[in-house]
């Protein structure tokens, strides 16, 4: 087996643009990202040697933290991330090499995030599930009237013409206004939702990064911003990573009114699909508001060797205590704290 760094190997990109599993999450851009605002180190393990094409390949980021302990994960921050690997062979021959070197270097372990379910494969593999998720995608080959049937009458699609008949506005693009705006709904979803901030600095090298394969959305009534989200684009798919809102205005429809925005242009651009991400299976107002777009919902599973207990999935702030501080901190104090402790939970 072979290390290579996929932010200086070309061969990773033509891997990326080749390869029918790859996504957003495995393109230079966003290991980039990664890489500038949270200083993990990406590497990608492949049967092929230097002088040869790259067929194959699992990226990882080494996440090293004093206050979490140092593993391997594919990848941090993305929702999946599938090995770029073909048969049993190639599972076999970068699994048992990981094994044997999180051994060796004495990591905590490592953690693969794949899209698919590997029941194939990770028995045989030594790998152990470790948490789990609920996945939703929706398929944009239908016409869009029949997609925007397919959404929930009252939840969604009255929601929609609420925000038409509201008159509100709608902005997408990689500006500094709209990051300035949308990363101010952030914060103070997070803080609705008692939770730390990502750091400003991570959606700032997003843009900086992935360039047009990046975007962000805004809704305003008149000129206060109501509901943002944060889009990437892979090919034919449009991810939804992203999605913050203003609760004073929740009434007027604005997250609704976005995703119809959302699904009307990218339909127009090609798209065939919004992979509208992970939900953590304890958010059930967020997984049945997916099941309302009429997304088709699946079981996202994350695998680590060594052998841990399956474990609910990880969140900046699972104490009680720290979750009420962050109720009454100012949006400063917050943003300041994940900017220092974001890194740590990757």
């Amino acid at each position: 087996m072979y290390v290579v760094n996929p932010l200086t190997d070309r061969r990773w990109d033509y891997l990326v643009a080749g390869h029918e599993q790859s996504s957003a999450f495995h393109q230079r851009g966003w290991l980039e990202a990664l890489c500038r605002t949270y200083g993990y180190q990406p590497f990608a393990v492949t049967s092929s040697p230097e002088n040869e094409e790259l067929t194959n390949g699992i990226v990882l980021c080494l996440v090293s933290s004093w206050l979490t302990g140092s593993r391997w994960v594919s990848l941090p921050f993305s929702d999946h991330c599938e090995p770029l690997l073909s048969g049993a062979a190639d599972w076999s021959a970068a699994v048992n090499w990981l094994r044997g070197e999180c051994d060796r270097c004495k990591m905590k372990y490592f953690e693969l995030r794949p899209a698919s379910e590997m029941r194939d494969f990770r028995v045989n593999l030594n790998l152990n599930p470790s948490r789990s998720y609920c996945f939703h995608e929706l398929d944009l080959r239908a016409t869009p009237e029949e997609i925007f049937q397919g959404f929930h009458k009252d939840c969604i699609q009255r929601k929609i013409r609420r925000a038409e008949k509201e008159k509100l506005s709608h902005e997408a693009g990689i500006s500094d206004q709209l990051v300035d705006e949308f990363y101010q709904l952030v914060l103070r979803t997070r803080k609705r939702q008692q939770l730390i901030p990502q750091p400003r600095a991570w959606f700032r090298n997003l843009v900086a990064c992935l360039g047009d394969k990046v975007q962000i959305r805004v809704v305003r009534k008149n000129a206060t911003p109501v509901a943002a989200m944060l889009c990437l684009r892979h090919r034919s798919t449009v991810v939804y990573k992203y999605g913050c809102s203003n609760e004073e205005f929740h009434n007027l429809g604005g997250m609704p009114f976005l995703f119809w925005r959302l699904i009307e242009e990218s339909k127009a651009d090609g798209v065939e699909k919004i992979d509208l991400g992970r939900s953590d299976l304890d958010q059930q107002s967020l997984i049945i508001f997916k099941d309302r777009l009429g997304a088709v919902r699946k079981s996202l599973t994350y695998y680590r060797y060594p052998q841990v207990r399956e474990q609910k999935a990880a969140t900046p702030t699972r104490s009680v205590g720290l979750r009420r501080l962050l109720d009454v901190l100012p949006g400063v104090v917050t943003s300041t704290a994940g900017r220092l402790l974001y890194r740590h939970v990757g």
